[in-house]
């Protein structure tokens, strides 16, 4: 005998909002941005020799390091490389403190996870609303942290 779910479909549409985009979130944090920069010769030459272009390379960088929900397949071990990374480059700290920034990934990777992988088109729209309202929680939450320096 299977349970009900506590919400149908229809009341978690009426649950979540649209979401805004942060008034923080244009000049360098613009979700959608246009680089132009040199790339160094060697960077170049090493994506000649692995059959891979400089855009895929940065693509699956950033997918991993953001936990995204595509791509997920075989790149665990990949992230974990990515978190060692930004803690060796010392990014956010001393703001947070390298266990803090390690959960910060966790969490995210949690949210990746959640993906329907096999819903319906409903369903998969529900998720990534959801996805987007939580992920201005999780940033709220992580901003508004007592032991955060906020000189940035």
């Amino acid at each position: 005998m299977t349970s009900s779910p506590k919400f149908s479909i229809n009341q978690m549409k009426k649950t979540l909002s649209k979401p805004t985009i942060p008034a923080w979130q244009i000049g360098h944090f613009a979700p959608e941005a246009t680089f132009r920069f040199t790339l160094p010769q060697p960077f170049l030459l090493l994506c000649r020799l692995l059959d891979t272009t400089p855009e895929q390379l940065l693509l699956d960088f950033i997918d991993n390091l953001s936990s995204s929900s595509r791509n997920r397949e075989g790149r665990d071990k990949a992230k974990v490389h990515l978190v060692d990374y930004i803690i060796a480059h010392g990014y956010g700290q001393p703001r947070y403190r390298e266990e803090d920034i390690r959960r910060m990934f966790t969490e995210l990777d949690a949210v990746g996870l959640l993906f329907p992988r096999n819903g319906s088109d409903e369903l998969i729209d529900l998720y990534t609303q959801w996805r987007e309202e939580h992920y201005g929680y999780w940033f709220n939450q992580w901003q508004g942290k007592p032991e955060r320096n906020r000189s940035f």
